[in-house]
């Protein structure tokens, strides 16, 4: 590999950042590029995303490899200079009235529709005259855009990013911002940085309920979101079956252990309605959804059947709830809906205006 490859790929990334960012900057004979990337929680979180790309437009190059690393972040039980030291409490999450009720919609586990049941929720909350934000923080796979049928760029306007707005929802995610076949190969420094600049550099607006669709699993995205803002509750997506209830298990008790009050269990995939004569067939074990909820002392919110075509709609930015409304899916859905949005009424004192 010449040698001026390395000077092209140097000069690349001093064009956006600072020297000091940059660290281990190696290029083999096959033009593979490996680097040390700082970034600390000032930095803005595409600022990874924008040296993989310059590196890439370098001539030569045929892969980059970019492993992040907070410098400010020491090993727990340890202090910077390796010495044992005590390990600060996590940060308290802060009320952001504006955002009105804030709803967290988990899973323990991947597959179980909880992006199907966030744009839904969303999507009748907003019919039924409510102003409504979703944001998308599921950073490994974000689904909200092609849910909801936005794929736009949000603008930014007085340093605020602006959200886009489909079925009379405010939308943000990462969809909107990184390429659609770019993995989010990112720890969690760079998780953090990006849920709190959702949470605060996007201009909202006054909201009446305001859903975030976490990423399966008890990872960083979760501890992120609920040390960062104070929720009002968290709902927990499963199917019927007893291995995804059992991840969903865990899934709540992680809310109940960071202090937030799990809602209720939706319970997806709860048989099939046959779209001809409308018998309902158990697919599954039945069950499962009513079993978990049991556990946690909590209501089970509603059963969601299968239903033919619900796929293709939401492949093609159509919820259910608001393409067939009366099909038997939408109605469980927006009963979900509703009773999910008495729930969070009755953290506090008072009903919530509803913006018409």
């Amino acid at each position: 590999m010449p040698s001026d490859i390395h000077s092209r790929i140097a000069a690349a990334l001093a064009a956006f950042a600072a020297p000091d960012k940059v660290h281990d900057l190696v290029v083999d004979d096959e033009g593979k590029v490996s680097f040390t990337f700082h970034l600390t929680r000032a930095d803005p979180a595409t600022l990874v995303r924008d040296a993989r790309k310059a590196i890439q437009a370098v001539e030569g190059v045929r892969e980059v490899k970019v492993n992040v690393m907070d410098p400010g972040a020491a090993p727990p039980g340890r202090a910077q200079g390796g010495a044992p030291s005590h390990v600060p409490p996590p940060p308290s999450p802060v009320d952001m009235p504006d955002l009105g009720r804030a709803l967290a919609i988990s899973s323990g586990k991947g597959g179980v529709g909880k992006s199907t049941v966030s744009a839904n929720l969303a999507a009748a909350l907003a019919r039924a005259g409510f102003a409504v934000g979703l944001m998308d923080a599921d950073i490994y796979g974000p689904n909200v855009p092609r849910m909801m049928g936005v794929h736009e760029k949000p603008p930014v306007t007085g340093g605020k990013i602006q959200p886009l707005e489909a079925h009379g929802v405010k939308l943000m995610s990462l969809g909107f911002i990184v390429e659609r076949e770019a993995p989010a190969i990112w720890r969690g420094p760079i998780i953090m940085k990006i849920i709190q600049q959702f949470l605060r550099d996007v201009a909202w607006g006054k909201l009446d309920y305001f859903l975030v669709d976490l990423p399966p699993g008890t990872g960083d995205a979760q501890l992120s979101l609920a040390q960062t803002i104070h929720l009002h509750g968290a709902v927990i997506v499963t199917t019927p079956q007893e291995m995804a209830t059992g991840d969903s298990l865990r899934g709540a008790k992680m809310f109940e252990r960071v202090g937030v009050r799990v809602t209720g269990v939706v319970e997806n995939m709860s048989g099939y309605v046959c779209p001809h004569c409308g018998i309902h067939t158990e697919l599954f074990l039945s069950g499962g959804g009513k079993r978990l909820a049991d556990e946690l002392g909590v209501p089970l919110l509603g059963q969601v059947p299968l239903q033919a075509g619900m796929a293709r709609l939401a492949d093609t930015g159509q919820p259910i709830v608001v393409a067939e409304p009366s099909s038997p899916a939408a109605q469980a859905l927006s009963d979900i809906a509703a009773r999910t949005a008495e729930l969070l009424r009755a953290t506090r004192s008072g009903p919530l205006p509803v913006t018409r």
